[in-house]
This record gives structure tokens, C-alpha cells and sequence, in this order.
């Protein structure tokens, strides 16, 4: 990257502000282990989901609940996030900072499980929004059940789409690295998809459902 795009990227990243309960939620994710989305993602998700009109979204890695926040913050008053977490530590983090930020304990649907298990269990084009961001290997997996799940003109939400810059270099075969290329080529040929790539964070794709 040049000098000159770094800086765009870095001043582009800045631009961002958080509030004391985002602040607070980075701060146990540190406490934990937990790397949440960076604040520009953050507000890219706050963005499209108030720019879809979002009632119902899917979050594939509650983490400590940034992005849940963001997403929330977004979404239709009377929208429904349903996020789905394999570690309970992490869950009951991001169900901490949900009610800090003044949501209503029926504006989220917890569930502590595994992508693999729980997404099988969820209804078909019911969502509005699919945000994955969970186990890296399983990415490519975790969009094939994703685009189910999604109604026409829902979105398709990839976080660390780039796999931390390793997928633009062919020499890297890593199990995540590999995965994220899959679940690229898969939404870049599906037709039912229109799919962009975002260099917010660590990438961005996001895809919309057409047909």
C-alpha cells in the first residue's frame, strides 16, 4: 500500500466516533481476548442497516457486542437481532453491553451455540441482514447458509473478508485464508448476488440478494 493510501485508509478509519458504551465494550473484549470490528466497520454496519430498513438480522460471533450495538443502532425500532456465539463468557459480555446501550431485552435473541448447529435450525428467507464474522475456517460454510437465510434485497455481511491481508497472496493457503476465498468466489458467482468489496477494517464484502 502506498503512503498516500494508507493515509486515506487511516483518516477514513478515524473518522469514526464511539461512545462510552462501545469504549466500554472494546475495553472487556481486551479483558477477554476478543478482537471486535474495527470502529469504521462499526459504523458501516450502523449504516446499512439503517439504510435497508432492517427488522430482523442474523450475527454469526456476538464477540462482546460492538458489532451487535452498531448493528442495533441501525436497525428498525422494532427490529430483532439474533446472535449466535459459541463461548458464553463472550455472550454474556455482548448481552452486557446490549442493555447498556438501552436495548429492551426482546430486541435480542442470544444463542449460545455453534454456527454449524444453529444456523440449520433457522427459517428460510427470513432475514434482512446476515452478518458473519465467526470462526474463520468456517466462512466459506457460514455463507452458503447465510444466503438461506436471506429474503430478496437482504444483505450478506462478511466481516475480515481479507483474512488480515492474506487473500490478495496467492502463496498463502492457510485453512482461513482459503475459506475466505471460497466464500468470495461463491457469492461472486452466484446471480442471485450483487457483491462488493470494502477495504473498511480488515474487509469488508458485502453482498445484496437480488432474486
Amino acid at each position: 500500500m502506498s503512503a498516500e493510501k494508507h493515509s486515506s485508509w487511516s483518516y477514513a478509519e478515524a473518522l469514526s466516533r464511539e461512545d462510552a458504551v462501545l469504549s466500554r465494550a472494546r475495553e472487556r473484549g481486551h479483558e477477554l481476548g476478543v478482537e471486535a470490528v474495527s470502529a469504521g466497520t462499526g459504523s458501516l454496519l450502523t449504516v446499512l442497516a439503517a439504510g435497508a430498513g432492517v427488522r430482523t438480522a442474523v450475527e454469526l460471533g456476538a464477540g462482546v457486542g460492538v458489532s451487535g450495538v452498531c448493528l442495533l443502532r441501525g436497525m428498525d425500532d422494532r427490529g430483532i437481532l439474533t446472535a449466535v456465539e459459541p463461548d458464553i463468557e463472550h455472550l454474556d459480555a455482548a448481552r452486557l453491553a446490549y442493555s447498556e446501550a438501552g436495548f429492551a431485552s426482546h430486541r435480542t435473541r442470544t444463542i449460545n451455540g455453534r454456527s454449524q448447529d444453529v444456523l440449520p435450525r433457522l427459517a428460510d428467507a427470513a432475514y434482512d441482514l446476515v452478518f458473519v464474522d465467526g470462526a474463520r475456517t468456517r466462512v466459506a460454510q457460514d455463507v452458503l447458509e447465510a444466503a438461506r437465510l436471506l429474503r430478496v434485497g437482504g444483505l450478506l455481511v462478511v466481516n475480515d473478508a481479507l483474512d488480515s491481508d492474506t487473500v490478495p497472496q496467492p502463496a498463502v493457503r492457510r485453512p482461513s485464508t482459503l475459506s475466505a476465498r471460497q466464500a468470495q468466489r461463491f457469492l461472486r458467482d452466484d446471480e442471485r448476488f450483487d457483491t462488493v468489496m470494502l477495504p473498511t477494517g480488515t474487509g469488508v464484502l458485502v453482498a445484496v440478494r437480488r432474486s
